[in-house]
C-alpha cells in the first residue's frame, strides 16, 4: 500500500495537476488514405513516435478515409477547429475551401520539380502559410507530401491540351481544379476518391488525376487507366496539425515532443512519397509500365502549351490567394 501511494505521489510530481486532469486516454487523428499509402503510413508513424516521445502519456488512434467527417474531405479542416478531430495530416487541396491561401499549391504549373516544392515548404512561404493556419485556429507543426498529381485516362495518349477535349475526368472538390480542366477543354466531374474507383471501372468517367503513389496503390490499371501522362501540373503537400485546445491542454514538454514527432514523421513521409518516382530512382514508373500502362513524359515545350492554356486560371486564382504570397512563391522557386 505504501509503495502504491509513493508511486502516485511521484507520478503527480512529474506532471502539473492542471495538465494531468486534462489529458485524455486517446486522441483522434484524421487522414484521407490508410496505412497502405505513404499518407496513411505517416499517420501511423506520427502516432507511434508521439507515444514513444511522451512515454505513453499521449495515445493517438488514426481514422483513415476522413471517417470522422463521413468521408467528406473538404469538411476536415472545419472539424479540426471545432474539436471533432484532435489531430490531422491534411491536404492543402482539401483544406483550401476554408483557407484560400492554400490554393497556392494548386496553381497550375507553378512548381516544375521537387526542388520547387521544397523551396516553398522549407522556406519563407512555408512559414507564412503556417502563420495563416495559426490565425485560422489550428496549430501547424510539419510538412509532408502526397506528391505531384499526374493524369491518367482510358481513351488514349494525352500530350497536348487538344487531347483532353471532351474527356470526362474525376477531380477533387476544389473550384480551381474544375476551372483548370475546363480551360483545357475537358469535362471535370467532382467526386470522392471512393466514388471515383467504380466510376472509372465502368467507364462512367474516362480519367483522373492523382499522385503516382495513389495510382499504384489503387492499381489504377485495373480501372481502365491504361494511359498515364506525367505533367506535374500541381502538387499536394500535406500538413500535420493539432486542434488548438488539445494543444494547449498538454505540457510544454509534451507539445515539443509532438512537434518533433511530426517533423520526423513528415521527413519520412516525403522520402516515402518520392521513392521510386524522383530520379534517379524510377522503380515505381517501371512497375506501372510493367502493367501495360503507356507512360507519356511531356517535353518542356509540351508542358509550356498546357501552362499557356491554363494561364487565365492561374492569374484569376493568384488574385484570390493574394498577389504578395504568389510573388513570394514565384521568387522562391526562381531562386531554388
Amino acid at each position: 500500500m505504501r509503495r502504491f501511494v509513493l508511486c502516485c505521489v511521484l507520478l503527480a510530481g512529474a506532471m502539473p495537476a492542471a495538465y494531468a486532469q486534462t489529458y485524455r486516454a486517446e486522441y483522434k487523428l484524421s487522414t484521407v488514405l490508410p496505412a497502405s499509402y505513404p499518407w496513411g503510413k505517416a499517420g501511423e508513424r506520427w502516432a507511434e513516435l508521439v507515444k514513444e516521445k511522451t512515454q505513453g502519456r499521449i495515445n493517438i488512434k488514426m481514422y483513415p478515409g476522413t471517417s470522422l467527417v463521413g468521408g467528406d474531405q473538404t469538411r476536415e479542416f472545419s472539424a479540426i477547429r471545432q474539436g471533432i478531430i484532435d489531430l490531422a495530416i491534411g491536404s492543402t487541396i482539401n483544406w483550401s475551401p476554408q483557407v484560400r491561401q492554400l490554393n497556392l499549391f494548386s496553381l497550375p504549373f507553378l512548381m516544375p520539380d521537387y526542388r520547387a516544392i521544397d523551396s516553398l515548404t522549407k522556406g519563407e512561404v512555408g512559414r507564412q502559410v503556417f502563420g495563416i493556419l495559426e490565425k485560422a485556429g489550428v496549430v501547424p507543426l510539419a510538412w509532408g507530401e502526397n506528391g505531384f498529381r499526374e493524369l491518367s485516362n482510358s481513351k488514349g495518349v494525352i500530350a497536348t491540351p487538344a487531347d483532353m477535349k471532351g474527356k470526362k475526368f474525376r477531380v477533387v472538390g476544389s473550384p480551381i481544379f474544375i476551372e483548370t480542366f475546363s480551360a483545357l477543354g475537358a469535362n471535370p466531374t467532382q467526386m470522392s476518391f471512393a466514388d471515383a474507383q467504380p466510376a472509372l471501372s465502368t467507364g462512367a468517367v474516362d480519367g483522373q488525376e492523382n499522385p503516382l503513389s495513389v495510382f499504384i496503390g489503387a492499381k489504377m490499371w485495373t480501372l481502365n487507366q491504361k494511359f498515364l501522362t506525367l505533367w506535374g501540373y500541381t502538387a499536394d503537400p500535406l500538413i500535420f496539425v493539432v486542434n488548438r485546445e488539445v494543444w494547449e491542454s498538454w505540457t510544454p514538454a509534451d507539445r515539443e515532443a509532438v512537434r518533433q514527432a511530426a517533423i520526423q514523421a513528415g521527413y519520412e513521409n516525403v522520402a516515402a512519397a518520392r521513392k521510386g518516382i524522383a530520379a534517379p530512382d524510377t522503380e515505381v514508373l517501371k512497375q506501372i509500365e510493367g502493367q501495360g500502362v503507356t507512360v507519356t513524359r511531356l517535353t518542356e515545350d509540351q508542358r509550356k502549351a498546357f501552362q499557356a492554356a491554363t494561364r487565365t486560371v492561374y492569374d484569376k486564382w493568384a488574385q484570390q490567394i493574394g498577389r504578395d504570397l504568389v510573388k513570394a512563391a514565384e521568387s522562391s522557386i526562381a531562386k531554388r
